[in-house]
């Protein structure tokens, strides 16, 4: 080991350049690496970390009256802690967009003993004021307004909060108008950001308690919306909501109580993300692929030159095992060195963590550490660097010993029996053709980083135009409905919808009509909820997306929607037993369908029943809409005031009535987020095409030096040596193509497939024309770009040089 140690420090000091160079190499692969990892890890974990720190609660309970005593529901044996809030819609903030409301606490438990918030900036609100409020992080970033900013209230009257509606200009509500003062920028389970949306402001519970005559109300139910609702913490978890719900059945009979299983809607985020995850770690993969190719051919260039020189001390009695551990010593260095630096690259690289819209429930921005990734990243990275250098010393020490021929190619065997010219024959050869001992160049290396990159390159672009697709056509996630608006709840209708429906229905920009009333079903011994729509038939029915099967035709059938049926463990052909108000009722699955994203479900959850079906199951409703589908040629803006207009004209009690466009499904959001990952995934293919590609044809210039000085004194000008490096790129370029196109087509397709049916989304085959129309050229034009240097190092050899040395 002595003479070890001492031709290590030799190379350190001889080679301290070449061997810092391959550190920043390794440290450049594995920071992407372990960033793409770190991070993917992170995005799956961000509600779960966000769940531990904030006491979420596990159930939300709405009524649609006012005769609930929250009190007596605290002191049930199943409840741990219990908040109240306030199902308001009749206040806004001056100069702010209607959605970012909150729903008022009514209590001083809100965020406190449940929910209690993950504090940003600033601190949590005084409950006994009733000047203070928090906000969301969107909200702050959106409207720039954070701790220490005011707002202004606009409340009604008590007469406008009994009817809905302000009396002001432009229906303004004219009550108090109390400024609030900005305190804390907040976040918890329930009260959080929503992707896509503009954040939230939560007002105090003091602002309820002092303004109660024009939030609440001196009877509520006068109100179709002000009423208390509340939310939740059980002990036991969710073991104990059936008990609870029994419970609440029993003490209330005559209220309708519904029951929402907070933690159902957490999972489903969570599955939801996972996707983004699942890309991210898909990148560190293929991160890691290019990192073997492009490190790996430098780790072999280091322990070849290595070795080179250590079997010319051979004769002095040192061991091959000892000519190994020598050649590869400081290549161990090397990447050791870089694995170090690579985990304070990624630990740098997590503030971006993580991506898009999760970043909205991440309980701790900025970087982290995550010492499972990057001590396990460290070790697999100088375990992959040591084992690439002993397998470079062993191919040398092979090498050096075969004598061979050289394997023929086809290709240029073909060439040469047409005659083609010598820069193409020769070209084909140093493409195709290994060659033997110090001549040999890494042409299977090259040939698969052509391919890989075009594959790499096309199947990113195809799967990226399919994720496009999704998120610029809402119809594939089955949003059909391009405006709504309630005309009822609870059971109570606040406008007719027959009358709305006939007044939009011969407008040429409408395609479908649907008066739709909404109810929620339960299972027998489950605590599945199923969201049910009406669905009209009829010529100017809406175009509901199936994925499966057909719509209900009679009155004993229903179409469920993806999550719905896994869910309920029913599928296509089967029977399922649903409960609404009047008791069960037997029906049988006809189609798997999309749904319209609404409030109490999503668009992967509920199912469609005719009327008849409905009035058997229910004797009330929870909302009441109208839903418009438009033809594919309308501009939704104007087509929204054609359908204001023609309501304020036939219907003129409901002059100022409109539709409005429904809420995107948060998967278009999350889609949407990962619309530029396969295009990095393709880039860091198609650097590892030009890696290849470009090793290669440097190579080929190096070692078969002597083989072009040859030709040149039989003949061959500089300009045919030049043509034989760019002979040489092109066919590695053509190559690629051949075989990367169609494997690089099909397999962003099946990739895409594979996402679209688990999102799930309506699958249309993607193309990419701009891509594939550019690739070839591209594809030619970056190969000889490559060949410039090494065909200008070939054309300028010095011919007499390289044969008296050989």
């Amino acid at each position: 080991m002595r003479f070890v140690r001492a031709w290590l420090r030799l190379e350190l000091d001889r080679r301290w350049r070449s061997l810092g160079v391959l550190a920043l190499l390794v440290a450049l692969a594995g920071t992407v690496v372990l960033a793409g990892v770190a991070g993917a890890r992170r995005e799956a974990s961000a509600i779960s970390r966000l769940q531990a720190k904030v006491k979420p609660a596990q159930i939300s309970v709405y009524t649609n009256s006012s005769t609930v005593d929250w009190d007596r529901v605290r002191k049930f044996p199943e409840v741990e802690a219990l908040s109240t809030f306030l199902l308001d819609y009749t206040y806004s903030f001056v100069g702010l967009p209607e959605d970012v409301i909150g729903f008022p606490p009514t209590d001083a438990e809100t965020l406190t003993s449940i929910e209690t918030p993950v504090v940003f900036d600033g601190r949590m609100w005084d409950p006994s004021r009733a000047d203070e409020a928090i906000v969301t992080p969107v909200f702050a970033a959106r409207y720039d307004k954070g701790v220490g900013d005011t707002v202004v209230m606009s409340l009604p009257t008590p007469q406008e909060l009994r009817f809905g509606g302000g009396s002001g200009p432009n229906g303004a509500f004219t009550g108090p108008r109390p400024k609030i003062t900005i305190v804390g920028v907040v976040t918890s389970a329930f009260f959080s950001d929503e992707p896509g949306g503009p954040g939230f402001i939560q007002v105090s519970p003091g602002v309820a308690a002092k303004y109660a005559a024009n939030m609440i109300g001196p009877d509520s139910s006068a109100n179709l919306f002000n009423y208390e609702s509340a939310l939740v913490r059980l002990r036991g978890g969710e073991s104990a909501i059936p008990a609870f719900q029994a419970r609440m059945k029993a003490t209330f009979p005559h209220e309708k109580v519904e029951i929402n299983d907070n933690l159902d809607q957490f999972r489903e985020a969570q599955q939801n993300i996972r996707f983004l995850a699942r890309c991210l770690l898909a990148f560190a993969i293929a991160a890691l692929i290019a990192a073997l190719f492009l490190v790996g051919q430098a780790v072999a260039r280091y322990v070849s030159a290595a070795s080179a020189e250590l079997r010319v001390l051979r004769p002095t009695g040192m061991t091959p095992q000892q000519s190994s551990i020598a050649a590869v010593a400081g290549v161990a260095i090397a990447g050791l060195a870089g694995a170090l630096l690579s985990v304070v690259g990624a630990y740098l690289a997590s503030t971006i963590f993580p991506l898009g819209n999760i970043a909205i429930v991440e309980p701790d921005p900025g970087r982290q550490t995550d010492p499972t990734v990057f001590l396990a990243g460290i070790a697999v990275i100088v375990v992959l660097v040591v084992l690439g250098a002993l397998a470079s010393a062993a191919f040398a020490l092979r090498a050096a010993r075969r004598d061979a021929a050289t394997r023929r190619s086809a290709v240029a065997r073909t060439a040469a029996r047409v005659g083609a010219p010598v820069p193409v024959l020769v070209g084909a050869r140093f493409a195709l053709e290994p060659g033997v001992g110090s001549s040999a160049v890494p042409v299977r290396p090259a040939l698969t980083g052509a391919v890989a990159g075009v594959l790499g390159v096309l199947a990113a672009f195809t799967f990226s135009n399919g994720v496009s697709d999704s998120v610029d056509h809402p119809e594939r996630f089955g949003q059909i409905v391009a405006l709504e608006g309630f005309v009822g709840a609870d059971g109570e209708d606040f406008l007719s919808a027959a009358k709305i429906a006939d007044a939009v229905r011969d407008l040429p920009s409408v395609s479908g009509v649907n008066d739709s009333r909404q109810g929620i079903a339960t299972k027998a011994g489950s605590r599945a909820t199923v969201v049910l729509y009406t669905y009209d038939t009829g010529s100017d029915a809406l175009p509901v997306v199936m994925l499966d099967g057909r719509l209900p035709n009679a009155p004993n059938e229903i179409a469920l929607a993806p999550n719905t049926l896994d869910q309920l463990h029913v599928s296509v052909g089967d029977h399922v037993e649903l409960t609404g108000d009047t008791g069960p009722r037997q029906l049988l699955v006809t189609g798997r369908s999309l749904m319209p994203n609404g409030p109490r479900n999503g668009y992967a959850d509920g199912g469609w029943v005719l009327p008849e079906t409905y009035d058997s199951m229910f004797r009330s409703f929870r909302f009441h809409l109208v839903q418009v589908s438009l033809t594919p040629s309308a501009d939704l803006d104007q087509a929204s005031h054609a359908i204001t207009a023609a309501i304020a004209a036939k219907v003129p009690h409901a002059a100022g009535y409109g539709l409005r466009p429904p809420d995107r499904p948060s998967e278009v959001y999350e889609m949407d987020d990962v619309r530029w990952l396969p295009v990095v995934l393709g880039g860091f293919l198609g650097l590892l095409a030009l890696a290849a590609v470009g090793h290669s044809l440097a190579t080929a210039v190096r070692r078969r030096a002597r083989e072009v000085a040859v030709l040149r004194v039989l003949g061959m000008t500089r300009g045919q040596t030049r043509g034989v490096v760019v002979t040489q790129a092109s066919l590695l370029a053509i190559i690629g193509l051949l075989f990367g196109v169609p494997l690089g087509l099909a397999l962003g397709r099946t990739v895409w497939r594979t996402v679209a049916h688990s999102t799930p989304v309506v699958y249309v085959p993607p193309t990419d024309v701009l891509a594939m129309v550019l690739l070839v050229p591209g594809a030619l034009i970056a190969a000889n770009l490559l060949a410039v240097w090494p065909a200008r190092r070939a054309a300028r050899l010095r011919v007499a040089e390289i044969l008296r040395t050989e």
